[in-house]
């Protein structure tokens, strides 16, 4: 059961973090959230999708990593086979709380870091080191502040960007059926894209308000990264052609 605290290096002078992957550390899943903020990356490897958030109903974006809720398949032997990792998974153990802070005589709500100290990524004497011995912020944790911050502001960013889309009409459901072998397939549901008839048809005013409010690009880097459905499957089929050949 997740435990959060407020990071410091007192407490957590001695705090190292596992950075290898793997199922023991909660990495076998087929969709991680995605964030606006790093769509440039995630577009060159990943495809990216929309769905709805359960709890609020809201408009979520997500990375798809496999053809079902337990499969990643960019892990392998304990890597992540590719060039960028989502923020969502490279963040690890960490995430941003609030916290009162008086601010020029006024007391705001600040960002800072919570670490999950019964996250499985917690070393036992292994790991990267979050604090230096004198007690300055590591590499490591530096890293980790970056991604924050573009989690941070992605989700932010992202509310306001999604809201639009669905305004102007832009998001479509996705069924996806793919077909690996005479065997093996895989239909996606629940995944929504972005409708590129309606975004054809949009005026003037319309696509004005998008680029001028910087959405516009985010709709072409989810549209761009649908072509990496392919790179996926070619992955699954490879795999299930090990395994046949495992089996026989």
């Amino acid at each position: 059961m997740p435990r959060h605290e407020l990071l410091n290096n007192v407490t957590h002078k001695d705090l190292r973090v596992v950075t290898r992957f793997g199922r023991e550390y909660g990495d076998e899943v087929g969709l991680v959230p995605a964030f606006p903020t790093e769509f440039a990356e995630l577009q060159r490897e990943y495809p990216i999708f929309l769905r709805k958030d359960r709890d609020d109903g809201g408009w979520q974006a997500v990375a798809l990593l496999g053809f079902e809720s337990n499969e990643n398949l960019f892990l392998q032997d304990g890597r992540w086979n590719a060039n960028y990792l989502p923020g969502y998974i490279a963040r690890g153990p960490f995430l941003i709380g609030f916290q009162q802070q008086e601010v020029d005589g006024e007391l705001r709500d600040e960002p800072v870091i919570h670490v999950d100290v019964e996250h499985p990524r917690i070393g036992r004497g292994e790991g990267e080191p979050v604090f230096l011995p004198q007690g300055g912020q590591s590499p490591y944790l530096e890293s980790i502040a970056s991604v924050l911050r573009g989690i941070r502001d992605g989700v932010e960013g992202g509310k306001a960007m999604y809201a639009v889309f669905d305004e102007l009409g832009l998001i479509q459901p996705v069924n996806i059926e793919l077909k690996f072998d005479e065997q093996h397939g895989a239909n996606l549901t629940g995944l929504y894209g972005i409708d590129r008839e309606r975004l054809a048809a949009l005026d003037a005013e319309a696509l004005h308000r998008l680029h001028r409010d910087n959405f516009l690009e985010g709709i072409y880097l989810m549209l761009s990264s649908l072509h990496n459905l392919r790179r996926l499957m070619a992955e699954k089929q490879r795999r299930l052609r090990l395994q046949e050949a495992t089996v026989g």
